[in-house]
């Protein structure tokens, strides 16, 4: 097979780019720090079917973008996001399924010098398995050790490593010493676009509850800002409507002015004993009927006892 040169590959690539951009409307923007080539092959063959994976350098990612904004000129907020290893996820299919299966593919790595801290490494206390020798190393990290049967014990657990620090070399040799690997890789979502908007992809997270939590928070700070400048609007109409109908039933209840709507509170105010004994009569009913329940269910027990009368054991 004869390998096609340069010049020829890379309008190969960005003949192939125009193509997703083209055919899939919802795009992944990864980060792929640690991923090695293995790993990488995994990832494809788990979205296959679901997505397409595209990796490439950032300049010719740029170059092939700014080429095909004259189609689709809202993948120009795609180029600040085109930093340091980043690569595409093309998809068709539901944004947080393909996530799913994108956060799924991680892989476990040891802790390498220099590298910054993906999560907390925490490391139990315990017995190590390591021989005394080893206590001066323990003494250099300041973690408190004992010396039982003849191995090192930590005493207590040790925060070795924050996130987002960087990994010492003592730190990193510790970690190797006690077999563990503490990291995990994999493809990292920066980004997502969809249709032409761009999000962080903590937005898919998001429910149908949350969003209308947020709208109707919108809603009651618009309704209480046109209240206050005396600006109607949909928000506030029904508020204004009932502070108005409290008002006029104010009126009403003060003057002689009457209207259907204030005559139950007119005829409250008039006379409140009669509302008493209104509210008093469903009361006394409930009590009549369930006294008229138990005396019915004591004379069927009457009944009974006397049917049970009549029969001996043996008859």
């Amino acid at each position: 097979m004869v390998k096609e040169d340069k010049a020829t590959w890379k309008a190969n690539y960005f003949l192939r780019l125009q193509e997703l951009f083209e055919e899939y409307p919802k795009v992944f923007v990864v980060g792929v720090d640690n991923v090695g080539s293995k790993q990488m092959q995994q990832i494809r063959i788990s979205l296959r079917g679901m997505a397409v994976v595209l990796m490439g350098k950032n300049t010719m990612i740029r170059r092939a973008i700014r080429t095909h904004m004259k189609q689709n000129t809202d993948l120009e907020k795609l180029l600040p996001e085109i930093k340091g290893n980043v690569g595409f996820v093309f998809t068709k299919h539901d944004l947080k399924e393909v996530r799913e299966k994108i956060l799924e593919n991680k892989v476990a790595a040891p802790a390498k010098a220099g590298a910054l801290a993906p999560v907390d490494v925490f490391v139990n206390k315990g017995n190590t398995g390591m021989g005394p020798e080893k206590t001066s190393f323990f003494q250099a990290l300041s973690i408190a050790t004992k010396i039982s049967r003849g191995t090192i014990e930590i005493i207590n657990d040790v925060h070795l490593i924050k996130k987002g620090e960087k990994v010492g070399a003592s730190d990193a040799s510790l970690l190797q010493m006690l077999h563990m690997m503490p990291f995990f890789y994999g493809l990292v979502i920066r980004q997502v676009y969809d249709s032409g908007a761009l999000f962080s992809p903590e937005v898919l997270d998001l429910t149908d509850e949350d969003l209308l939590k947020q709208f109707m928070a919108g809603v009651t700070q618009v309704a209480s800002v046109s209240l206050a400048i005396g600006y109607p609007t949909a928000a506030s109409v029904p508020h204004s409507v009932i502070n108005g109908f409290k008002k006029l039933l104010a009126v009403a209840a003060a003057t002689e002015i009457t209207f259907k709507e204030a005559e139950s509170a007119k005829a409250f105010l008039a006379d409140p004993s009669a509302f008493q004994v209104a509210a008093a009569a469903p009361d006394a009913c409930d009590g009549d009927a369930k006294e008229e329940t138990k005396e019915e269910a004591k004379e069927e027990e009457e009944e009974e006892s006397d049917d049970d009368m009549g029969f001996g054991l043996f008859d």
